[in-house]
């Protein structure tokens, strides 16, 4: 089955630094680079490289930084046949990263917040739709219903944070939210932020990222947990979350079940973040085979 992924796509201004910046702290780092970006269409490369025929719909600006942005997208081979092209910039992030990886981002959404469901093909029974929030919460929450009603499985990565309705998040067929982001929609829902008790308050599937610590899931009645992949040498960890969503959906069209996708996604994960960059960095299927 193919997946769809409806989200965000940016050029990434990438800053290495030995620290991170503190509030008014100028920080000298070296040489930059210009990538692409968006969790949107860094999910979308991720599953095109793991093997899965991918189209995606977002949007971009008709300014120099679109060929930036779209670059990766174009050469994993992902179609764009639904993406718009508009007057307002394409998106884009400031990303710093330090010496141990950890990194600092601050995104304009620019076209991104143009992106819309209509873009998006009605798509067949049993296809993957992927989404995240950086484009309209209004947008994804009608992707979602589409989806639902057409017998597709909605996806969602709620990330960033965003308030959906409740109804919204019980037609998905799949939640992923990592310890932050859960932490935030437990509050919202009275519930416990761990997988089991997500699963619980919402009635659908349910996985949570730990970063270091792997992660966890609940889904039909039942809960496990699977370890993250720890590699000899962390290069920087941005993207690290959608590469493990995309390589996920990519797993998932293929008939896997979620506890098989999660470890899957978790191996290519640990690649993606002995990379430096984002879409740039998602492994091909064969480098992932390679360390199951």
């Amino acid at each position: 089955m193919p997946v769809t992924v409806f989200g965000s796509v940016n050029a990434d201004l990438t800053f290495p630094v030995p620290a991170l910046p503190e509030p008014g702290h100028t920080v000298l780092g070296g040489p930059w680079r210009a990538s692409p970006g968006g969790k949107g269409a860094n999910q979308a490369v991720a599953a095109a490289r793991d093997g899965a025929r991918v189209r995606f719909a977002g949007a971009v600006g008709r300014d120099p930084m679109a060929a930036v942005a779209l670059s990766a997208l174009r050469a994993a081979g992902v179609d764009l046949s639904a993406l718009a092209e508009t007057d307002v910039p394409t998106g884009a992030a400031s990303i710093c990263v330090d010496e141990q990886g950890r990194n600092q981002i601050a995104v304009s959404p620019g076209a991104n917040a143009l992106a819309r469901a209509t873009q998006v093909p009605d798509p067949s029974p049993g296809d993957i739709l992927l989404m995240q929030m950086e484009v309209p919460p209004a947008e994804v929450a009608a992707m979602v219903r589409r989806a639902r009603a057409c017998g597709a499985r909605p996806v969602l990565n709620l990330a960033p944070a965003a308030p959906l309705d409740p109804e919204v998040l019980r037609a998905l067929g799949l939640l992923v939210v990592n310890e932050h982001e859960a932490a935030w929609l437990a509050a919202r829902l009275g519930a416990s932020p761990g997988a089991p008790a997500l699963h619980a308050a919402l009635g659908i599937a349910v996985a949570v990222t730990l970063g270091e610590a792997g992660a966890e899931a609940a889904a039909e009645g039942r809960a496990w947990r699977i370890p993250a992949r720890i590699p000899p040498r962390v290069v920087d960890t941005t993207g690290a979350g959608d590469c493990w969503c995309g390589v996920l959906a990519a797993a998932l069209s293929r008939g896997a079940p979620l506890e098989a996708a999660m470890r899957r996604a978790a191996a290519a994960a640990s690649i993606a973040v002995s990379r430096p960059g984002a879409a740039d960095a998602m492994p091909l299927a064969a480098e992932t085979d390679a360390i199951l």
